[in-house]
């Protein structure tokens, strides 16, 4: 029902914005992809759910005053995606990662500059003035 999808997207929205929100949602959505049966059928799932979760975060919820100040609340947390340190997760987390940086790149460059690639990017410049 209408209602039921109107509550549950108010809730993602609600949870995408807290701090460390973004990785606890790609945590439930993800859950258990991965663990069980090995071969192409299992790597398909696994990159239809990294996509369907990139296409969530790249989207601006209607709850949001602004899409500046969705990406200023998410794109550090999706940078923080990169970090992951369980090699199990770290792989599904880079897919999600990217895939949403690459995401939103394409529908509003200028933000995703200034909040993704530019911080991502700050290291290697910074080495590469001296």
């Amino acid at each position: 029902p209408a209602w039921l999808r109107r509550l549950c997207g108010q809730l993602l929205s609600e949870r995408l914005m807290r701090p460390s929100g973004v990785q606890a949602v790609v945590r439930g959505i993800m859950e258990g992809t991965g663990a069980g049966g090995a071969g192409a059928e299992a790597a398909a799932v696994d990159w239809r759910k990294c996509d369907a979760v990139a296409k969530i975060l790249a989207s601006c919820p209607q709850q949001c005053l602004s899409l500046e100040d969705y990406y200023r609340l998410v794109c550090p947390q999706i940078l923080d995606l990169l970090h992951i340190q369980d090699k199990r997760t770290a792989r599904q987390f880079q897919r999600v990662a990217t895939t949403t940086l690459l995401t939103m790149a394409k529908e509003h460059p200028q933000l995703a500059e200034e909040h993704l690639l530019q911080p991502l990017l700050a290291p290697l410049l910074r080495c590469s003035e001296t």
